[in-house]
């Protein structure tokens, strides 16, 4: 068991907010994406991906987003019916903002690039007037992705959501999610992804994103120990920093640090596995599992995500990750010293 305790009583398990794109996935592999003639299209955007991820391992989830007022508006809304997400939240925009448009590369297993159109998208209109402290108050968990601090009025909104979740004891996660588009500067990142590590409970995210949040260099000498303390410090219950292909360690409350590595698969993409890792861990988290086993739960989503050509529509069921830990019989997971590195 762990020590994060949830509200019965509130009727949504999760709300995702932010980011909802369109992925187009090439059906040629391993190939440049200027040769690529054909794609596969899919629901797109960590906190869209997230959502699916715990839909599909039957949580109540809802959804705070902007979309855009066209069939691609549509195709987003009636995939999340379909998935059972809440749709209530969900508004269009009135400008003529469209949802952003991701052409994926697979090079090869471990080659993958990402190409993204993001100039006037949907996502970055949700407003505070979007915002409902009721809907956030029937919610076990906020889960914010950094994407949505990159401009207002999603700023603004992300930071009002976060003050009625505080208000109304539901739990922050968040997912730092950095993307370069849109950000004026370094100093700007690190202004607003340390505001949001300041007011979440559970944070998450890869080294080089923590230390833009830190504002340090590449050069830096400070250990991943130092980072967790000083968020643990500011109120957050685990700290996850991803190192990549050398793993990841989740620092706890209570002093305990895990070690994450990978199953042993057979890669087809080197994307996606990150939001199938964190809808998983949610799931075990409100489970309310040892941490050390939702961890394993969300590693081993992540490994069936990233062998398969899609995120959102390969995002596994229960049975199916319980399934495939079982099958593979690895230590992915283990207790190590705080201060050790990866």
């Amino acid at each position: 068991m762990n020590s994060i305790k949830f509200d019965s009583a509130k009727k949504i398990d999760v709300i995702p907010l932010g980011r909802v794109a369109i992925d187009f996935n090439p059906n040629e592999l391993h190939r440049p994406l200027s040769e690529v003639t054909t794609f596969t299209k899919y629901l797109g955007g960590s906190p869209a991906n997230i959502a699916v991820g715990l839909a599909r391992l039957n949580k109540k989830v809802g959804f705070i987003g902007k979309v855009s007022d066209d069939q691609f508006g549509v195709f987003v809304k009636d995939y999340f019916k379909s998935e059972g997400i809440d749709i209530s939240n969900i508004s269009e925009t009135k400008n003529g903002e469209v949802l952003g448009l991701t052409f994926t590369e697979i090079l090869s297993p471990t080659q993958s690039q990402i190409l993204m159109y993001r100039n006037g998208v949907a996502d970055l209109q949700l407003s505070t007037e979007d915002i409902s402290e009721e809907y956030i108050k029937n919610s076990k968990i906020l889960l914010i992705s950094g994407t949505a601090l990159a401009a207002s009025p999603s700023r603004e909104a992300c930071f009002l959501a976060m003050e009625y979740a505080k208000r109304h004891g539901t739990m922050i996660i968040f997912d730092i999610d950095y993307r370069s588009y849109t950000w004026k500067s370094k100093a700007e990142i690190a202004i607003y992804y340390s505001l949001a590590g300041k007011m979440s409970d559970i944070i998450i995210g890869s080294r080089e994103e923590f230390d833009l949040t830190e504002m340090l260099d590449e050069n830096n000498d400070v250990k991943d120990y130092q980072i967790a303390d000083k968020y643990i410090n500011y109120g957050n219950k685990i700290v996850i920093i991803k190192h990549g292909k050398k793993g990841s360690i989740a620092y706890c409350e209570d002093k305990n640090a895990y070690k994450v590595n990978s199953f042993s698969i057979q890669l087809l993409k080197s994307f996606g596995g990150g939001d199938a890792y964190a809808s998983a861990f949610i799931y075990g988290i409100l489970e309310n599992w040892d941490i050390k086993e939702a961890l394993e739960f969300g590693t081993a989503s992540a490994a069936m995500v990233v062998s398969s050509h899609s995120c959102s529509g390969a995002m596994p069921k229960v049975a199916d990750i319980k399934n495939f830990i079982e099958s593979k019989r690895e230590e992915v997971i283990t207790k190590i010293d705080w201060e050790a590195r990866v």
